[in-house]
């Protein structure tokens, strides 16, 4: 591992930042949280809906690495979605570490955005259809187009893919 500097020492005040749908809350992503907790790793999720925007991108920016676990529901919220392309800048801008999560999702559904993925993708682009007709301009779409990249380059990444397995 590179040696750190103090800069990215003093970013830091999490080593993990957990990103989930709320499908996973109560199951996998909080068994996952106590064992981090446990094991001693300080760990920011963010089961509140109401953060704001910019909290949320202090959190993931003062993380050093992301688990983002992809389920059934995790593209259907743009909070999540939102989350993502934050984690990416991270990644890209801070050395950030980022260990997807597949579970109850093939990597695939994800990377080609089939099945779940692809419904949820229709979901956002007739909501930000009306928006556009309404606002006159193209920023929902491009939104739309931001999150179906990020989730074609995590998927790439390859991770724990966790298929049929019991919470726990």
């Amino acid at each position: 591992m590179a040696a750190e500097t103090s800069s990215s020492k003093s970013r830091c005040s999490y080593l993990v930042y957990l990103s989930f749908a709320e499908d996973t809350c109560k199951k996998f992503t909080d068994h996952l949280y106590t064992a981090l907790i446990g094991a001693g790793f300080r760990t920011f999720r963010n089961d509140d809906d109401v953060m704001e925007r910019g909290e949320l991108e202090k959190a993931i920016k003062e993380s050093r690495s992301s688990i983002i676990v992809f389920s059934k529901d995790y593209a259907s919220s743009r909070r999540c979605l939102d989350e993502l392309v934050m984690i990416l800048e991270c990644k890209r801008n801070f050395e950030h570490v980022i260990l997807p999560v597949f579970y109850g999702m093939d990597p695939s559904q994800i990377r080609k955005q089939t099945g779940s993925v692809a419904e949820a993708f229709a979901g956002h682009e007739a909501q930000f259809e009306v928006e556009i007709d309404e606002r006159n301009g193209k920023l929902g779409m491009e939104k739309v187009e931001a999150w179906r990249e990020a989730l074609r380059e995590v998927a790439d990444l390859g991770g724990l893919v966790l298929q049929n397995q019991a919470d726990g």
